[in-house]
């Protein structure tokens, strides 16, 4: 870790080494009392662009030999940032924060207009307020209780592994416009720490063709796991793929011992929180990202 900081908060980069650790403490922080915030799956769907970039994008602040907050920069001028439990209320954590997230010096964020994502509740998003931060469009967590199981999906599901993976890759392009997630890729995530408790799913319909994917992250017996991403085929839509992957994804969840399955998706997406309330999730209270015009 090269640590760049103040006397009891450091902020610093991982090593590609020490991504594994930084994705273990995602998990721990996952939990059902806890708020929806930055999960370890959302590290490793980033793992895609391979190890050296996923390291490059992370960010970790550390006081005491304990890691408090990691974030990680989804675009340059995007930062979704997790904060350990504990201290989502710590005002001296916050007051940290924000001061590395407005000094260019620290190269958190770029200068310009950019965005912060952080857990509900937490200090940071009061200061940050204070510091005339606005707010964007409202982002709907959606979550599936998985002590009971799961109803049967009534799709033909298989598992991913490097045989089918360019079923897997060419169902995402497929599904979400502009997408670049190639075979290349698929193998660059499945290399990554956090895809060891993680599982991608194809959907065939009767006739045996692909229609839907999804991958879904564990963070561990008994924490919340994550779907991240769920799309659809653009030439099969409007026939309940959507709502029978989601399914799909909810029992391997269970399988893979995970107490919860969790989902974001903008609010604006109707058709997608529908979706996922069809296959038995709940919507949460709404987010929003905070964002500085200069």
């Amino acid at each position: 870790m090269v640590w760049d900081g103040g006397m009891t908060i450091w902020l610093g980069t991982p090593s590609v080494d020490g991504l594994a650790g930084a994705a273990a403490t995602l998990a721990q922080w996952q939990a059902e009392a806890a708020p929806v915030q930055l999960h370890p799956g959302d590290l490793g769907w980033f793992w895609r662009f391979g190890a050296e970039r996923t390291a490059a994008a992370t960010r970790v602040w550390e006081r005491d030999g304990e890691t408090v907050a990691i974030g990680l920069l989804d675009e340059p001028d995007l930062l979704r940032l997790a904060i350990a439990p504990e201290a989502l209320e710590d005002d001296e954590l916050a007051q940290q924060l924000v001061e590395d997230l407005v000094d260019p010096a620290r190269g958190v964020l770029i200068e310009g207009r950019v965005y912060v994502e952080s857990p509900t509740g937490a200090r940071v998003k009061d200061l940050l307020a204070k510091d005339g931060w606005g707010v964007e469009e409202p982002w709907t967590p959606l979550r599936r209780d998985l002590a009971a199981p799961v109803e049967d999906s009534g799709l033909a599901v298989e598992v991913v592994g490097p045989e089918n993976a360019p079923v897997r890759t060419a169902v995402q392009r497929a599904s979400f416009d502009g997408s670049t997630f190639t075979d290349e890729r698929w193998h660059a995530m499945a290399a990554g720490a956090p895809y060891a408790a993680a599982r991608c799913l194809v959907g065939r319909d009767a006739q045996g063709e692909p229609v839907a994917a999804v991958t879904v992250w564990s963070a561990g017996p008994g924490r919340p796991g994550l779907l991240e991403p769920m799309g659809v085929h653009r030439d099969h839509r409007g026939n309940g793929y959507g709502q029978a992957i989601t399914l799909a994804a909810a029992a391997m969840l269970r399988e893979l011992g995970a107490s919860s399955a969790v989902v974001c998706t903008p609010s604006f997406n109707v058709g997608a929180v529908a979706t996922y309330r069809a296959a038995g999730f709940e919507a949460l209270p709404e987010t929003r990202d905070q964002v500085r015009d200069s």
